[in-house]
């Protein structure tokens, strides 16, 4: 088994009300961004960091999570365009259309509400380069 983790978060539990309707929108924007499904279950679904579950969940004890914010990196402004596209044929709606963003020079960035209403982003930081593309546990 091998599990792949990037930056700073090791995970993060979204607890949502549709499954379904979740599950739709996730596998559109991670299928635009590269991203593989990790795995799923009655009540869950996975990704790289992001752990998606109903409030039936043993891990979410009955509460759904309030609204978030959860940036996704991409490689270039076309991945940014085709989540944002994936996003909204898929149950999101737009929060932001992809363009630059104040934030820093080359900062691309689209951003979309999940059937949840969490605010989901893909960005692309512009040219540069990365010490690696994620980190690579093997168990």
């Amino acid at each position: 088994m091998e599990l792949h983790r990037g930056r700073l978060i090791d995970h993060i539990q979204l607890v949502i009300k549709d499954l379904g309707a979740s599950r739709r929108f996730y596998e559109a924007v991670f299928q635009a961004l590269d991203v593989p499904m990790g795995g799923e279950g009655k009540d869950y679904f996975w990704a790289d960091e992001l752990f998606v579950s109903t409030a039936d969940s043993e891990a979410a004890q009955g509460k759904l999570t309030g609204r978030h914010h959860l940036a996704f990196q991409a490689r270039d402004r076309t991945m940014v365009d085709a989540f944002h596209r994936a996003g909204l044929e898929n149950g999101g709606k737009d929060n932001g259309p992809p363009g630059e963003r104040p934030y820093h020079p080359g900062y691309y960035a689209a951003f979309l509400l999940d059937p949840d209403g969490n605010n989901i982003e893909a960005v692309f930081h512009g040219p540069a380069n990365r010490s690696a593309s994620s980190v690579k546990i093997t168990f």
